[in-house]
């Protein structure tokens, strides 16, 4: 592949028309926009000092994963790697740079108003990262109608036709550009029973649907059944999304614990009591494995 044609064309046309990026304070803003595109961006959710202390824990953890896969294969597709895919409690709950996402008080109000309850848990806190050199990787939704989560035996409703059940919050540990990767989103598709395309059936709009240009400390919150996708890292440092994942105080998904109570007791007690399904009063077992077999269809 061209690289350099590759950049010069995401320099060019990379980006979301009219992305709306707000403030904290803008509560009811955000609710609306979130339901109506299945995402809104927040921006200065994080301060400085929490950016330069998350980027810091990113580089520290993809080292981790990268150093066990010489080749660079990546677990989501080549150069490509979920963190959540590769630790051994399916979260990056043991460490503080992570434990700081799910008790922020400039997420909390906003993440309170889209379920319309204080009582949502916390799932897990993980994410991703690309090197340079990762490409394109397919649309994808992050939930879908399954045993053990939500089916309709009687085959007429399926998670789409529901309210919200699962909020991912991808926190920007770097500026989003046009050329580092930014996450692609698919506006309004959350409801859609529509079949997500194939990224060689993909028009080209799609393609560009970028959540960028977005400032470090900014936060993507997304309804997970959107369609959204990885998108090529053609600058010259990792691409990093650290993402803290909440339920809807009416749905549940198995999570093994994953946060110490060490850990557990800096939080404040709201975030005590959102956490209280995933804390460990025995030793963890903490880390990362990694097996290519394990990557999911969509990478």
């Amino acid at each position: 592949m061209d690289i350099e044609r590759l950049r010069r064309d995401l320099e060019a046309n990379n980006g979301m028309p009219g992305l709306e990026i707000l403030r904290p304070d803008e509560v009811d803003a955000a609710v609306r926009i979130f339901h109506r595109d299945g995402f809104v961006v927040v921006r200065d959710v994080l301060t400085a000092d929490q950016v330069k202390f998350l980027r810091q824990g990113c580089e520290r953890e993809a080292a981790e994963v990268v150093a066990m896969d010489p080749n660079r294969d990546g677990n989501r597709h080549r150069n490509r790697y979920s963190w959540g895919g590769a630790s051994l409690t399916n979260s990056v709950l043991h460490r503080e740079e992570w434990v700081m996402l799910v008790d922020l008080p400039t997420l909390n109000p906003i993440v309170t108003a889209i379920f319309g309850s204080s009582d949502y848990h916390v799932r897990r806190a993980a994410g991703d990262f690309c090197l340079p050199g990762a490409m394109y990787q397919r649309l994808h939704a992050d939930i879908g109608d399954r045993v053990g989560g939500f089916s309709d035996p009687r085959g007429i409703l399926t998670i789409r036709d529901l309210p919200c059940p699962v909020v991912c919050c991808n926190f920007l540990a770097q500026d989003f550009t046009r050329i580092n990767g930014p996450t692609r989103q698919i506006r309004g598709t959350q409801n859609s029973r529509e079949k997500i395309p194939e990224l060689g059936e993909e028009p080209l709009w799609m393609k560009y649907s970028t959540v960028c240009p977005a400032p470090a400390g900014s936060v993507v919150i997304r309804d997970v059944r959107a369609w959204h996708g990885g998108t090529p890292n053609v600058s010259s440092e990792m691409r990093a999304i650290p993402n803290a994942v909440f339920l809807a105080p009416w749905f549940h998904e198995r999570q093994l614990p994953a946060m110490p109570r060490e850990m557990f007791d800096l939080l404040s007690e709201h975030g005590r009591r959102i956490c209280d399904s995933v804390v460990a009063d025995e030793p963890l077992t903490t880390g990362y494995t990694f097996d290519p077999a394990r990557k999911k269809k969509f990478a």
